[in-house]
């Protein structure tokens, strides 16, 4: 495979859980961020899952994916044992990471998000909209309160 996205081994792809929904007009994209389980002996890291949703008129948030996520790791900077944030890691840190993966990696794509994938799977949800209609859009990092709490100081 030449350039772009790929998965990581490790990766959650449920997509094929994601039933049809009511239809409903599109308004809004997302990505919600939140943590992972723990994994037994990880001391040193935290790991947060990233899914895509489109917001419809009505609030509704439908789950286009959930196949995406990153770690953060430290060494001096947070105390493992404690459960300690690494120095420096903010919502707004949090919310860069949830944008870094949620966007291409290559510099050569057309699109700064990957529109038409996300049509695709809106369509394949049961909404009827196109990469054009999503052009523009506002996009929002929901970040849940797992996150904001692990972040807050002890």
């Amino acid at each position: 495979m030449e350039g772009g996205w790929r998965a990581h081994p490790d990766a959650v792809d449920d997509r094929m859980d994601l039933p049809p929904v009511e239809p409903g007009r599109v308004v809004g994209l997302g990505a919600i961020c939140d943590l992972r389980p723990q994994r037994p002996g990880e001391t040193d890291s935290r790991s947060f899952s990233v899914s895509e949703f489109a917001r419809l008129e009505d609030g509704r948030r439908v789950i286009l994916h959930r196949d995406r996520g990153f770690t953060v790791g430290w060494r001096s900077t947070g105390d493992p044992r404690t459960g300690g944030v690494p120095i420096g890691e903010t919502r707004d840190s949090i919310a860069q990471n949830v944008l870094n993966v949620v966007l291409p990696d290559d510099d050569d794509g057309t699109e700064d998000h990957p529109l038409s994938w996300l049509a695709d799977l809106a369509r394949a949800r049961g909404l009827n909209v196109t990469a054009q209609d999503l052009r523009g859009l506002p996009y929002e990092v929901v970040i849940t309160d797992k996150v904001t709490q692990w972040l807050a100081p002890a």
